[in-house]
């Protein structure tokens, strides 16, 4: 069985985020989408926020498992019982950074194999943080993240004023 851990912060989930994991979830046996707590940002949700609403956005795909870690990647990836990462590009300046991280990963351990996969043109620009700003100033978000994130992001908007 082929299993591969898809990680990040998702904070919020973004169609660019979902456009991956569709895709991946195509070519594993078993996706897990870790979420995880990047201490270099200040989130908008919760960790339990995160993945509640990763796994709402996500429930249509039978073989995704959302699930959330502390530590090292490498060993959450050997803990969920893959070598296999899934990260998601826009951009070159993304593949610099996570080239980067592919390479102490394997240095760290040399069984992981990290796969990227470019995200479609029509998500190409969205970030997570590009969708933060645009909703703390009330931007519109529609159409840019699922809507159970929408929601959720319209909520704690309000909640903050």
């Amino acid at each position: 069985m082929k299993i591969a851990v898809c990680p990040g912060s998702f904070d919020p989930v973004t169609n660019g985020h979902i456009d991956i994991i569709e895709r991946a979830s195509t070519m594993f046996d078993e996706l897990i989408v870790g979420v995880f707590h990047n201490v270099n940002k200040k989130p908008l949700f919760t960790m339990q926020e995160r993945v509640a609403l990763l796994a709402e956005a996500t429930k249509h795909l039978k073989n995704v498992r959302v699930t959330s870690f502390h530590g090292l990647l490498n060993e959450y990836v050997k803990q969920q019982g893959s070598r296999i990462i899934v990260r998601g590009l826009r951009a070159m300046s993304d593949f610099e950074y996570e080239f980067q991280r592919a390479l102490l990963l394997k240095h760290l351990d040399p069984e992981i194999e990290t796969v990227f996969m470019m995200t479609s043109n029509e998500y190409s620009f969205l970030s997570s943080s590009g969708i933060r700003e645009l909703a703390n100033f009330q931007g519109e978000i529609k159409g840019l993240v699922p809507k159970c994130v929408e929601i959720a992001i319209k909520q704690k908007v309000q909640n903050k004023s």
